[in-house]
């Protein structure tokens, strides 16, 4: 719920607990208690799990990132900047939009969203997070000869970039890995993890094997975490579905549609 911060004059009410039959409902209300519990317990539990994968995957980056060769991907990201980004923009906005996460049903990615917007995609093999500087540095280019960029941000840590797309330009940057697979047809494939020292790798190698298995475990926690919230959820909706007007909230919501035109 959004409060409004200028009633009246801006910003208005919607009210749809109105279409709640309340005394019904209210009979209801040990089942209605216990799948609410139901509910949050599970999203805890999905938070807890995905929480501690997140810092098992930091763990694991921060050791890969020890063995980078920072100068040949410092190269490599210019000698994208000097070849793509050529011109003049038309204002270099820049938007911020997710591309896909964690969800119930398994993670989700909208790469068909990437393809529809950009046909010339760079696709970049990224294992342990090494792609976010690179994608800074295209990112900070694009809006200072400004291009317009829609920056998708890692859902797990938001500061950071993930994916970029500069539709202007038809041009995209995408970061794949397991679980977030890009499987389209890609422009230029980019192998960051081919940055990284062998030797590195292979000192490491039985920890971050370990380091895997463990966050997949915990992803999977995590996961039918999500799945128990969204089933616990689904029997609360069953609940209340029989105590709500929703020819009430349809007649709501078409007035509130005529209401927002007569705006336009």
């Amino acid at each position: 719920m959004i409060e409004p911060k200028y009633p009246a004059a801006a910003d208005r009410y919607v009210n749809l607990g109105q279409f709640y039959d309340i005394a019904a409902a209210k009979e209801s209300r040990a089942e209605i208690i216990r799948h609410s519990q139901d509910v949050s317990a599970a999203y805890q539990r999905a938070y807890q799990a995905l929480g501690a994968a997140r810092q098992m995957a930091d763990s694991s980056a921060a050791l890969v990132l020890e063995g980078l060769d920072a100068g040949k991907l410092l190269r490599r990201t210019d000698g994208i900047i000097g070849r793509e980004l050529r011109g003049r923009g038309s204002g270099g906005r820049t938007d911020y939009r997710f591309l896909g996460s964690v969800t119930c049903m398994g993670p989700i990615w909208r790469f068909d969203t990437v393809e529809t917007l950009c046909p010339k995609v760079y696709q970049l093999y990224d294992t342990y997070g090494l792609a976010a500087p690179m994608l800074e540095r295209l990112r900070a280019a694009a809006a200072a000869r400004g291009f317009r960029v829609t920056v998708c941000p890692d859902p797990d840590h938001i500061d950071r970039v993930q994916h970029l797309l500069v539709p202007e330009l038809g041009l995209a940057f995408v970061t794949s890995r397991e679980g977030m697979a890009y499987t389209g047809s890609a422009y230029r494939r980019v192998r960051l993890d081919a940055m990284v020292d062998s030797a590195h790798y292979k000192r490491y190698k039985a920890r971050l094997k370990f380091s895997a298995r463990v966050e997949h475990a915990l992803r999977q926690e995590g996961l039918e975490a999500l799945r128990d919230a969204k089933a616990a959820h689904d029997r609360l909706e069953a609940v209340y579905q029989p105590h709500v007007d929703f020819a009430g909230v349809d007649q709501c919501v078409q007035m509130e549609l005529k209401r927002i035109e007569s705006y336009l």
